[in-house]
């Protein structure tokens, strides 16, 4: 059996082995596994029975994730522009991005719900904290990461500083920025959600999953609440995906890192 036919049959089995587990841990609990451990099929059924609630939650945790971290990818691109000036500008700034960074966001969403009250709005702002920093760090890495000797090429063709960052950091920046991109991605659903679960709110539809996640635990229902997990790591795959599917489509072809894979 050839190394690729593996790759995609362990993968089967292993999911299979995983099930099979499932079930017989559901069946050692006797009569209390209805209660903590629901089975994939009850779980099937959650989603049927409560799939409008689920696609409607899902639909609003996605608005709070895409503008989040949409927020979060410009602004970040501009804050390390800034940062890769000069070692005393990143000096001045960087600690202050730390401490952002550092506080909890379990405590700034009582301040978020204060200032701008909640739901969607609160929930991006969430977003956007969570995501910004990894971008900002990464980019800001590779912004001043450039090779010295491409650097003294420019100075000595008298390139303005606007040229050197166009034409030579930002460019070899991507590779960078790319890695902060799919970190983002991936904690982009992660901030909406917890966003939602702190600072969600049902008015007018906009509940997402966070907050879904609150009624159906408040209500015992906990095939539905497992099946709000499995649609919440549904969307973090597909935010994953994007950032990795957008990583590779810009750098695949000129990129060491992709294109030796490639070949």
């Amino acid at each position: 059996m050839s190394k690729k036919t593996l790759t995609y049959i362990l993968p089967v089995l292993t999911g299979i082995a995983f099930f099979g587990a499932w079930y017989a841990v559901r069946a050692l609990l006797g009569e209390d596994g209805k209660f903590l451990l629901p089975t994939p099929d009850e779980i099937l059924v959650a989603f049927r029975e409560y799939g409008d609630q689920l696609w409607a939650a899902m639909l609003n945790t996605t608005k709070g994730a895409v503008i989040g971290f949409s927020f979060a990818v410009v602004v970040s691109f501009i804050f390390a522009l800034v940062l890769s000036l000069t070692p005393m500008v990143r000096a001045s700034l960087y600690p202050y991005l730390m401490i952002l960074q550092m506080t909890p966001i379990i405590v700034l969403a009582p301040i978020l719900i204060l200032w701008v009250g909640p739901g969607l709005v609160s929930v991006t702002v969430i977003t956007f904290l969570i995501c910004f920093f990894p971008l900002t760090v990464n980019t800001t890495q590779g912004l001043i990461s450039t090779d010295r000797n491409l650097v003294d090429l420019f100075t000595m063709c008298k390139a303005t500083k606007a040229q050197e960052i166009l034409m030579l950091r930002i460019p070899a920046a991507l590779p960078y920025f790319f890695t902060g991109l799919r970190i983002a991605a991936t904690l982009a659903p992660i901030g909406a959600i917890v966003g939602d679960f702190y600072a969600g709110n049902s008015a007018g539809g906009q509940g997402g999953l966070g907050f879904l996640t609150i009624v159906f635990s408040s209500q015992f229902k906990n095939a539905a609440l497992f099946a709000t997990a499995a649609a919440s790591c549904g969307l973090g795959f597909l935010f994953a995906g994007i950032g990795i599917g957008l990583a590779w489509s810009s750098l695949h072809k000129w990129h060491d890192s992709y294109a030796k894979s490639d070949s």
